[in-house]
């Protein structure tokens, strides 16, 4: 039997049920989405529209900018010099941007912090609601 074949499947499994479970949860969430920050691809998505897979792909792209470009990593490495933090921590944990019409909130995983996930919604959404939403639900899948 192989273990990491089966630990791997069991961690897709579980990427699949969060990100179905985020569209269902989160208030007016129209998609959602899990990218891997080791390897800056998108590994699951949920929407309520299609759309074309080179906007997925960019979608991973522009995540993995957020959290680990060249110049937030100059930052976190700056505020964890100046605050005396030795660990390899990321400073940088949910990133939220408001575009014309959407709402993207962006969280990394609490316990695997190379996964981030990636949360649309309209502008009119409540904020403080989409923050607990999926926090909760980013909380109780951190297995991972």
């Amino acid at each position: 039997m192989n273990t990491i074949g089966n630990n791997q499947h069991a961690m897709a499994d579980q990427l699949v049920s969060m990100a179905k479970r985020l569209r269902h949860e989160v208030p007016a969430c129209l998609a959602t989405g899990v990218v891997d920050m080791a390897t800056g691809m998108l590994l699951t998505y949920e929407t309520t529209d299609s759309h074309p897979p080179e906007v997925l792909d960019m979608l991973a792209g522009a995540t993995l900018d957020l959290f680990q470009g060249r110049t937030v990593t100059m930052i976190e490495d700056i505020f964890k010099e100046r605050r005396g933090i030795t660990s390899s921590e990321h400073y940088f944990q949910e990133v939220l941007v408001n575009s014309t019409n959407l709402t993207h909130l962006f969280v990394r995983n609490n316990v695997n912090d190379d996964v981030v996930v990636v949360v649309v919604c309209p502008k009119s959404v409540n904020i403080g609601m989409l923050f607990a939403s999926v926090r909760r639900v980013v909380k109780e899948h951190g297995t991972f």
